[in-house]
């Protein structure tokens, strides 16, 4: 979150919210820098939204990662994040993406004091809401989460401009998800009156986007670039004359080739032990160990029935179902 451990774990969400003291005591309990905890004193209900993202950003890491070697678990992040590794810039991406969702939708459900619906053309805030067709304000989260993670101050070493980098691509991957909804108004359902607002993509399609992100990550050096006089990022050479090229906006870019990830080590748990498909991915996941099969009995509900008026009746079922799992 920022920018050096980035999806930590958080106190639970059971912490008294709201504006007042209770607030600035949840304030305090989250690994923010001192400039970001005296903005996040500012602004009653950044601290919950803060605790949702990191959540969010979690659960989607694991859920896109959750049949490779690297299953973005918690384990070895502090050590993983001081490295410019491809599962870095996912993190630094995934972050990113999660803050800015998690704040314009916190906006648009009245959780912030200082922001309110996105500014639709014609959309007043108070018939927004008593419409139920309250916009996602994208607008304030991005200008917000860029204070908060400072941009302006920009570094001139290689891995400073590598997780700007990355974490611009996030807040794009949100950016580039936003719709136009529209409801309409009028006697018997007719379309009289037509209302239209912005809405976020579901958090699932930004985390598989960024994933497909990560699958073509760009390696990346720093070059100079006379032209403005100062260095920039540049990767291998797509076109053209023999020179290197500059990522796009939408890559994510990484400065050193990623571990195995096939052994314990300080970024990882390794591979041992993890569950895999016998078709799919136990060759590249048990790192060539080979895997253990056990076979379990495994029970469900099944021929359920609706009966009247009111409950569902099932039948319990057993059936044996094959594990396998990858050698020490």
């Amino acid at each position: 979150l920022t920018g050096k451990e980035a999806l930590s774990h958080f106190p639970p969400l059971g912490a008294p919210g709201g504006p007042g003291k209770g607030h600035q005591k949840q304030c305090e309990l989250l690994q923010l820098s001192r400039r970001q905890k005296r903005l996040c004193r500012r602004e009653p209900g950044l601290a919950e939204t803060l605790r949702d993202a990191i959540r969010l950003g979690i659960l989607e890491c694991q859920l896109q990662f959750r049949s490779e070697r690297w299953n973005c678990s918690l384990e070895g992040r502090p050590s993983l994040l001081k490295r410019g590794f491809k599962e870095t810039a996912f993190l630094y991406a995934v972050s990113a993406a999660a803050l800015t969702h998690s704040l314009a939708r916190a906006c648009s459900a009245g959780r912030m004091e200082r922001c309110t619906c996105d500014d639709s053309p014609g959309l007043e805030n108070r018939k927004a809401w008593q419409w139920g067709v309250c916009g996602d304000n994208l607008k304030y989260s991005t200008k917000f989460l860029k204070k908060f993670l400072g941009q302006k101050r920009i570094g001139k070493d290689l891995r400073a401009k590598v997780d700007i980098h990355n974490t611009n691509v996030g807040i794009k991957a949100v950016k580039n998800g936003l719709k136009t909804t529209c409801k309409c108004h009028g006697v018997s359902g007719s379309c009289a009156v037509r209302t239209c607002w912005k809405q976020l993509s579901p958090f699932h399609e930004i985390g598989r986007l960024l994933k497909l992100r990560y699958d073509d990550a760009v390696k990346v050096f720093s070059t100079s670039n006379d032209a403005v006089g100062h260095q920039e990022l540049a990767g291998p050479q797509r076109h053209g004359p023999r020179q290197p090229a500059l990522p796009r906006p939408t890559d994510l870019v990484y400065v050193e080739d990623s571990p195995s990830f096939c052994r314990p080590s300080r970024y990882s748990l390794g591979t041992a032990g993890r569950t895999c498909s016998r078709e799919g991915n136990c060759a590249s996941m048990c790192c060539g160990r080979g895997y253990n099969t056990q076979s379990r009995l495994v029970t469900f509900s099944c021929h359920c029935q609706v009966r009247w008026c009111c409950y569902v009746e099932c039948q319990q079922c057993v059936q044996e179902e094959v594990v396998y799992s990858c050698k020490q």
